[in-house]
C-alpha cells in the first residue's frame, strides 16, 4: 500500500507543478479542451440515442413483464453508458497527448529541467516518437475496450457488479492512464513499448496508485481537461525518480515478452 500511495502523492505533485506555473497549466489546456468537445459530442450522441439501441440489443425482452423488462432495460442502458464513460476516459488521454504531443512534450521537458535537468537524448526523431505514441494509444484503447466489455458483463452480478467490479474497473483503468502519462518522458529515454509495460509490471503497486487517482479525478466533470497538464507532469516526475533507475531490468524484462 504504501507504494500505492506514493503513487498518488506523484500525481498530487504533478499538480501543484503546474499550480506554480499557470502559464504551462493554461498552455497544456489547449489539447485537452480540443479532445473535451469531440468526447463531449460523442457521448451526447449515445446518450440520446441510448434507450434505441438497449431496446435493440434486448429483443429477447420484448414479451417480458413491463416491471422486468424496464428494470433490465435500465440497467443495460447504465452499464453501456459507464462502460463509454470508462473507455472514453482511458482514450481521451492518449488521444489528448497525440493531438497536444508539441503542448505536453513541453511542459514535459520543463519538468524536467525544474527537477535538474533534461536525460541524454535517445536519438529518437519526432515524428517517430509521434507514430509510436499513436500506436501506444491504438493498443492501450483496444486492451481497454476488452476490459470495457468485460467490466459491462460483470456489472450484471448482483450486489458484486455494483459495488466491487467500479472499484477494480477505476484501477485496471489506472494501470493503463500510467502507461500513457508516462509515455512522454519514457519516449524521451528511449523505451519502446514492452520496455515500458515491463516498467510497469516492476512497479504494479505504484503505476496503479498514480494511474488511479488520476481516473478519480477524471470522472469528476471537467476534471480532465484541467487535470491533464498536472497529470502529466506527475508521470514525468514518476518516471525521473521511480522509472528511470529501473529502466535496464525494464530492458531485460522485455526480452522475454514482446508487446510491441
Amino acid at each position: 500500500m504504501r507504494d500505492f500511495f506514493a503513487g498518488v502523492r506523484y500525481f498530487a505533485r504533478g499538480l501543484g507543478w503546474v499550480a506554480r506555473r499557470p502559464r504551462q497549466w493554461l498552455f497544456g489546456l489547449i489539447p485537452a479542451l480540443i479532445v473535451l468537445v469531440l468526447y463531449a459530442v460523442a457521448l451526447t450522441f449515445l446518450g440520446i440515442y441510448l434507450s434505441d439501441l438497449v431496446k435493440a440489443a434486448s429483443p429477447f425482452a420484448d414479451h417480458w413483464s413491463s416491471g422486468l423488462r424496464d428494470t433490465v432495460r435500465v440497467l443495460m442502458g447504465v452499464l453501456i453508458f459507464a462502460a463509454a464513460v470508462m473507455l472514453s476516459i482511458v482514450t481521451f488521454t492518449g488521444l489528448t497527448l497525440v493531438v497536444g504531443e508539441p503542448f505536453y512534450e513541453s511542459i514535459s521537458g520543463r519538468v524536467e529541467e525544474s527537477a535538474g535537468g533534461l536525460p541524454p537524448e535517445a536519438g529518437v526523431p519526432l515524428w517517430r516518437q509521434v507514430l509510436r505514441g499513436i500506436g501506444d494509444a491504438i493498443v492501450v484503447g483496444l486492451i481497454t475496450g476488452l476490459f470495457a466489455v468485460l467490466f459491462f458483463v460483470l456489472g450484471f452480478l448482483p450486489v458484486v457488479g455494483q459495488t466491487v467490479v467500479p472499484v477494480v474497473a477505476a484501477l485496471v483503468s489506472g494501470y493503463f492512464l500510467t502507461l500513457e502519462l508516462t509515455s512522454i518522458a519514457l519516449e524521451r529515454r528511449g523505451l519502446r513499448r514492452r520496455e515500458k509495460f515491463a516498467l510497469l509490471r516492476r512497479e504494479r503497486a505504484l503505476s496503479v496508485g498514480f494511474g488511479a487517482s488520476v481516473f478519480v479525478v477524471f470522472l469528476i466533470p471537467l476534471g480532465a481537461v484541467l487535470a491533464m497538464p498536472g497529470a502529466v507532469a506527475g508521470g514525468t516526475l514518476l518516471v525521473r525518480e521511480r522509472f528511470a533507475r529501473q529502466d535496464v531490468f525494464a530492458r531485460q524484462d522485455a526480452s522475454s515478452v514482446d508487446l510491441g
